[in-house]
């Protein structure tokens, strides 16, 4: 089954569990740039594990992407890499965006311009693990398609793999999550993929 084909009747806990999670483990390879999607709470869980994979030389450059502040979140992000001893030359930051399409979009000109996206072989995804399934495929509807890309998922509070459905709080993201993935590959906004 596509994530396109999933209708409401479909959804309960074992399908959204594979629509969201499955596959989206770590694979350990080494990259060019880590990139990070920014959100309210990113300093708190997907910043430092972009700073644990650049200490571990999975990658020698950051990528931060989001704004949708008065205070950019990629803004705020870069602070706590510097704050947490990543060199700020090290750090790209993106602070238009205001949703995932727009955070690939936008970086995308400026790994163009720093790197040239012709020389990127694997990029390294930083979001939570709820995020990671759009994520992903938002990179890959928009990047070139010989990029690679590793999932590293930050684990937050109450969407995890293994906690989501105990708190109201992470099935309501979850289903949102899982309703979006279903509207943006039916209106083609990203690319279809089977779960």
């Amino acid at each position: 089954m596509k994530i396109s084909d999933i209708s409401q009747e479909h959804l309960n806990k074992e399908l959204m569990d594979r629509v969201l999670f499955h596959g989206t483990e770590d694979d350990g390879c080494r990259g060019e740039v880590i990139f990070v999607f920014g959100s309210l709470k990113a300093t708190s869980y997907r910043v430092p594990l972009a700073v644990e994979l650049y200490f571990n030389q999975r990658a020698p450059k950051i990528m931060m992407s989001g704004g949708n502040q008065d205070y950019p979140e990629a803004l705020a992000m870069q602070e706590k890499e510097i704050e947490l001893g990543v060199p700020k030359e090290d750090i790209w930051v993106e602070s238009k965006s205001s949703n995932t399409t727009e955070n690939v979009q936008e970086s995308m000109k400026i790994l163009d311009e720093k790197l040239g996206l012709c020389s990127i072989n694997r990029i390294l995804i930083v979001t939570t693990s709820y995020h990671m399934r759009r994520s992903y495929l938002t990179l890959k509807t928009f990047m070139p398609a010989h990029i690679c890309f590793s999932m590293c998922s930050a684990q937050d509070n109450n969407t995890r793999r293994d906690n989501w459905w105990l708190s109201r709080a992470g099935v309501d993201r979850v289903m949102k999550e899982v309703e979006g993935l279903v509207h943006y590959t039916r209106t083609g906004q990203i690319m279809d993929a089977e779960v």
